[in-house]
């Protein structure tokens, strides 16, 4: 059976893009096939054999290419920066009518890999299928995790690794840095085909609006509020926010030295570049905002009116962004400790259980699954076990059912079960499913992502996957894929 690939990208101009196919590996071998994600948008599992996975069968139909795009790396401007290690096949349509990106990461050099080796190790592959899919299953808006294929190659990184390749989908690999990419080379025309395109594929009822680019504008800000907000109500640092990182899609893209908290504290970082916390668990919000306005500053010739009041419009779009992350923060955190119906109160009592916690760097998704579970039975003992010093988290409490008196426990609980997660992708643990695949043994791998497909569910044959990391076992830095 062929893949029904209707692409729609490689009709822009070739300097989006650098057609090329991927480069063949010695021996590919199929390690992980998503058969739910194949059958959900429409793939025929029959025609993704390992060949196709690795790059070495081009399927009818596909047109492999690079994506070009720019980006702010650490705040500091790289005009090309480009698909270096990746391939996009082609686009398909799934039954929902939703289009998508079918791209193979690890693939081997392209136009824009500046002498790297367009490869990945299965380490940081297992990883982004692990994290995206949890990221899935925790309904959290994501790129997802098609297949995981080894090459029958080492690749060389600080020590020899075996090499895979992630078989990745998307809606689009569209960045923020796309639109840089145009930018920095001052190509109007290219933007305007960029802003036009993503409209009609991701935002067309923008195009019914008064300004479409506004509109643009307006939507990818409310999409990356929203999302932001999501990441940081079940504990996830992305590692590195950088401008090409940023899905104009409203996706969770690129899973590098990503991480989920265990210990709470807001500046809690783990990429090993991040040596000034550029992008700490709390810092994410203003990332994201500064992001957005690198965003709308290539929007700016396509938005009508002279240049000041361009700019004028373009900045109360962004002007909208604190308020919009800050309601779906709050509202999302109220949701969490089991409040029903919002007041203006409610963001001061989230940030003192915040306060409290940092206190004691109290594990952030125990703590949440506890209060959960002392809401059912009444007992807050269990809550109380995980501070250092509880008698701050006695206070806070005491406010807390002061603020809860006369709401409905019933429906409190299923709203703190459906937002606070039992599982989550622990570090230690894919500390584990690495190191035990670079020694070619895939079952810890099987084994936590059919718990992590779960998240919200009580698994009693898994509580050990629920459990933090002992002292030995704590993960403090995690490191790019390249």
């Amino acid at each position: 059976m062929l893949i029904a690939f209707d692409n729609s990208y490689s009709k822009l101009p070739e300097r989006f893009y650098s057609r090329q196919n991927p480069t063949p590996v010695a021996d590919p071998a199929l390690v992980r096939f998503n058969t739910t994600l194949a059958a959900e948008i429409g793939l025929p599992a029959e025609a993704l054999g390992p060949k196709v996975l690795a790059g070495n069968r081009i399927p009818t139909g596909a047109e492999p290419m690079a994506l070009g795009y720019a980006g702010h790396q650490f705040g500091h401007f790289v005009p090309q920066l480009g698909d270096g290690r990746a391939i996009l096949l082609g686009e398909v349509v799934g039954p929902d009518g939703i289009r998508r990106d079918i791209q193979l990461k690890g693939s081997g050099p392209t136009f824009y890999s500046r002498d790297g080796d367009g490869r990945a190790a299965i380490g940081p592959v297992i990883r982004e299928f692990v994290v995206s899919e949890a990221m899935a299953a925790l309904g959290i808006p994501t790129t997802r995790a098609l297949a995981v294929v080894t090459t029958g190659e080492r690749v060389i990184r600080e020590q020899t690794l075996p090499g895979a390749i992630l078989a990745r989908v998307a809606t689009s690999h569209i960045r923020v840095g796309t639109f840089q990419f145009h930018f920095a080379r001052g190509d109007v025309e290219a933007l305007r085909l960029l802003t036009d395109y993503v409209i009609e594929r991701h935002y067309p009822e923008a195009a019914a609006a008064a300004i479409p680019v506004l509109a643009l504008l307006e939507s990818v800000v409310a999409r990356q509020a929203a999302l932001v907000a999501r990441w940081m109500q079940v504990g996830f640092i992305h590692g590195v926010m950088n401008t090409d990182n940023m899905s104009i899609a409203g996706e969770t893209i690129d899973y590098g030295p990503c991480a989920f908290m265990d210990g709470y504290h807001p500046g809690r970082v783990f990429s090993s570049i991040d040596r000034q916390g550029r992008y700490a668990w709390d810092n994410q919000p203003q990332i994201a905002h500064w992001n957005l306005s690198r965003f709308a500053q290539t929007l700016v010739a396509l938005i009508p009116g002279d240049q000041e009041k361009a700019n004028r419009d373009a900045q109360m779009v962004l002007n909208t962004f604190p308020e919009a992350f800050s309601r779906a923060f709050s509202s999302g955190f109220t949701r969490k400790i089991g409040i029903l119906t919002s007041r203006p109160e409610d963001s001061d009592l989230v940030n003192a259980l915040l306060g409290v916690m940092a206190e004691s760097e109290v594990d952030f998704t125990l703590l949440f699954r506890r209060l959960t579970d002392s809401v059912e039975t009444g007992d807050d003992a269990a809550v109380r076990a995980l501070f250092n010093n509880p008698e701050g988290f006695d206070r806070w409490a005491e406010r807390w059912r002061r603020r809860t008196v006369g709401e409905d426990a019933k429906a409190r609980i299923l709203a703190m079960r459906a937002a606070n997660p039992v599982f989550i992708p622990r570090n230690h643990r894919l500390e584990e499913v690495i190191a035990a695949a670079n020694n070619g043994d895939y079952a810890p791998f099987k084994r936590v992502t059919a718990v992590l497909a779960r998240p919200y569910e009580q698994q009693p044959e898994n509580a050990t996957y629920e459990n933090p990391p002992e002292p030995d076992e704590i993960v403090h830095a995690t490191f790019c894929g390249t």
